[in-house]
């Protein structure tokens, strides 16, 4: 896409904010949207230059959910859609799944619905005072998207997960951090500056292929049958370091008390037996 209209994309310090941008309509989510941001995440994943991703909304909410003044689908509700339709939330929270890069939400007001399912794949929720957060489907006859109900669970556990999309209530930005959905709690005009600071260390300290291969090892490693296949995994990786010009600044920057400086691309050096590169 040249130009978005639904949301906006900067790049700053080796950061790419992607912001919902319909403030007026509290940025209910719409099918644009969900091309866009699927859109964005593409183009910070393929930017070198771009180390961290923050997801943010503009305006004092991040999302209420789909807005459904706009229908909701892009096929017509009559003939339904064609077997390889897929509902809009699940495409960018399965693409944020995929990312080499890691991606902070930086969330106030409300994160509803579709406005929440999207950011379980982030790595890190930073809520405001004031957020609220609900998994209302089940309030409005409808379903839980964005494969919500295979993310909310292994963040909060089934019973906290049960107890929120069966109930579809709306509940605060306390709950959600004892229960997990939430990493840190922060003043409403902190959010952001904070999920910057948190996208500015890991900028400055961390190795980029080390992040993307942890982050998908995470995701795609926990739900094995045993730890076997993971320790197998896990053997190829660290049997690779000893030509691993990052694994050897590591160190050397440890020893020597001084800043890394990590050569290695993510474009170009990821590990090749990587289970998951041709998936």
């Amino acid at each position: 896409m040249s130009a978005y209209a639904e949301i906006t994309y900067e790049v700053a310090d080796r950061v790419a904010t992607v912001t919902l941008d319909r403030p007026e309509a509290r940025n209910g989510y719409t099918i644009r949207m969900a091309d866009e941001l699927g859109d964005a995440m593409d183009r910070a994943d393929r930017d070198e230059d771009v180390r961290a991703v923050i997801l943010t909304g503009n305006g004092k909410d991040f999302s209420v959910g789909a807005d459904l003044s706009q229908g909701g689908f892009d096929f017509d509700p009559e003939t339904g859609p064609d077997a390889a339709w897929q509902e809009p939330a699940g495409r960018c929270s399965k693409r944020i799944f995929t990312m080499n890069k890691p991606v902070i939400a930086a969330l106030r007001g409300a994160s509803v619905g579709g406005g929440l399912t999207i950011t379980l794949s982030c790595d890190y929720r930073l809520a405001s005072t004031d957020s609220r957060f609900g998994f209302v489907f089940v309030r409005r006859g409808i379903y839980p998207e964005g494969a919500s109900a295979w993310f909310l669970p292994r963040l909060v556990g089934m019973g906290t997960a049960l107890d929120w999309m069966i109930s579809g209530r709306v509940f605060g930005a306390e709950e959600a951090k004892a229960a997990g959905l939430v990493h840190r709690v922060h003043e409403p005009g902190e959010v952001l500056d904070k999920a910057r600071e948190l996208a500015s260390e890991i900028v400055a300290t961390t190795a980029p292929v080390s992040v993307a291969v942890t982050r998908q090892l995470l995701y795609r490693m926990a739900s094995a049958a045993s730890p076997f296949p993971v320790h197998e995994l896990d053997s190829r990786l660290i049997g690779g370091l000893g030509t691993s010009p990052d694994a050897v600044e590591g160190v050397l920057s440890f020893l020597q008390k001084r800043p890394p400086e990590f050569s290695m691309r993510v474009d170009t050096d990821l590990p090749d037996h990587l289970p998951w590169r041709n998936a």
